[in-house]
């Protein structure tokens, strides 16, 4: 049949920009893999609900994603009128438990129409809160270049080989229990000769996962005289020196808090911020140390010795406490002091996923609050 056809329509150049888009998918599977990688569900808080929330039955394709601070009901119409896949949400949009999926509220419509649109769902949230380069390293440089620290540092994700737990006792190393604690999974096993009471013996250092030790305590126990002599170590992660929750921030220069202001409207591309200022200080008052939190601040930032606080929210309360400690406090609300950060987050993004996936960030999403 190829014959048939014109000599022209044989030689027409395929076009190279087809060929590119042709090659802009990637399997959620795949997708899924790469984020969890770029931000990792451990680095969230134990309270948070992170990672892929809603699934589209499998296969699914990704060729568009959308990036939002909120998914609502208009950020959801958006996603669908500009054909896309998937949307990652900063926020969980499943955070308390949903009972039943109906018409009734908007969060339930909300995933009856992902559902039914074969719309995968994702969210970072508290993963990007610690994350280096994530949203308070972000939220950071909005008075300029500064050297930041965790306020809460984030433990290390994992020990060597998932030990969690380590045991020493004295045992001879032919001892029948030894092979059989050889045997076990997640266990490693060290023998040190020592000598005590002028005879040599050895010492067993024995690693082993939370799972293990529930086996490895009753092969001890078989012998009342090695179990009497057993140490036991819970293993604590170290703390990470550039990841975990809120930074504190130590600016090159002092800045005045009129300059502070300024500074944080540009950088959040808003008109007006909320200010408290500390007790006994002014406008001109200087600022070296600044504390930040994105989203809100409260638990995070209490009792921190900085000049300032910028966050996106605090209780009444909790701003009284900060000036009367002499700490003013700039607040931007809860979405402002985030959504700016979304930018960054596309550009990592799209290298994450090797820029095989159209990765579009919101412009119906904004702060649910407005100055009027």
């Amino acid at each position: 049949m190829l014959l048939d056809l014109p000599l022209r329509f044989l030689c027409r150049p395929i076009s190279l920009s087809w060929l590119t888009q042709s090659r802009k998918i990637m399997d959620l599977c795949s997708v899924i893999s790469r984020l969890n990688a770029l931000t990792p569900p451990a680095l969230a808080e134990s309270w948070d609900n992170v990672g892929l929330l809603v699934e589209p039955s499998p296969p699914h394709q990704v060729r568009k994603l959308l990036l939002t601070n909120d998914l609502t009901e208009d950020v959801l119409e958006e996603a669908l009128q500009l054909g896309a896949n998937m949307v990652l949400s900063y926020h969980p949009p499943i955070f308390k438990a949903l009972k039943r999926l109906t018409w009734t509220g908007w969060k339930e419509r909300l995933m009856v129409k992902a559902l039914e649109n074969r719309l995968a769902i994702y969210s970072p949230h508290t993963a990007c809160d610690a994350l280096p380069n994530g949203v308070n390293d972000w939220l950071g440089r909005a008075l300029g270049t500064c050297v930041s620290i965790p306020l809460c540092p984030s433990s290390s994700l994992s020990h060597p080989g998932g030990f969690g737990h380590l045991l020493e006792f004295s045992c001879d190393p032919s001892h029948t229990v030894m092979s059989r604690l050889k045997s076990l999974q997640d266990v490693s096993v060290r023998f040190y000769p020592v000598r005590q009471d002028g005879k040599d013996g050895s010492r067993i250092s024995l690693s082993c996962s939370q799972k293990a030790l529930l086996q490895v305590l009753p092969i001890l126990a078989e012998d009342e005289q090695v179990y009497r002599n057993v140490e036991l170590l819970a293993l604590q992660k170290p703390p990470m020196s550039d990841t975990g929750m809120g930074r504190l921030c130590t600016l090159p220069e002092p800045i005045s808090i009129a300059t502070a202001l300024e500074r944080a409207k540009e950088h959040l591309g808003l008109p007006h911020l909320r200010l408290a200022l500390g007790r006994g200080k002014t406008l001109e008052s200087l600022v070296s140390f600044m504390a930040v939190c994105a989203g809100s601040g409260s638990s995070i930032l209490s009792g921190v010795s900085a000049d300032l606080y910028l966050t996106g929210e605090m209780s009444h309360h909790d701003v009284l406490d900060a000036v009367s400690e002499g700490r003013s406090v700039i607040l931007c609300e809860h979405s402002n002091s985030e959504r700016g950060y979304l930018q960054e987050l596309r550009g990592q993004i799209e290298e994450k996923l090797d820029r095989k996936v159209q990765v579009l960030v919101s412009q119906k999403d904004q702060d649910p609050l407005q100055v009027v």
